[in-house]
């Protein structure tokens, strides 16, 4: 069973600069760009156009980013590893794994 560990970076409000950085620098193609105020959920005025949700392919890998309001965004805690399988009960146990002594900012 495959497991996939996509870097998943939380930015300040300066995601489409990002994104337009890797298309520059590295060919990176631009599979979904999701904004705030796309979403389900009721925003704020000046988060609606906000990235909630962006992945980029940049050859075989995938990058993930989001602006991140509300949360402060501070060196340490804006890169995140976004984990994912195709099976069920290996998540769950991965997940029960990485929480021992860490710390969950969101549930499974």
């Amino acid at each position: 069973m495959t497991v996939r560990l996509t870097p998943y970076l939380m930015l300040d409000g300066n995601t489409r600069e990002a994104i337009q950085f890797y298309e520059d620098a590295l060919g990176a193609k631009v599979l979904s760009i999701i904004t705030y105020g796309e979403m389900e959920a009721p925003c704020s005025e000046a988060l609606k156009d906000h990235v909630a949700h962006a992945m980029l392919k940049i050859d075989n890998a995938d990058l993930m980013f989001s602006d991140s309001p509300g949360i402060p965004v501070q060196l340490g805690n804006q890169v995140a590893s976004c984990i994912t399988t195709k099976d069920v009960e290996k998540t769950k146990r991965i997940f029960e794994a990485l929480q021992q002594d860490g710390q969950v900012n969101a549930p499974l």
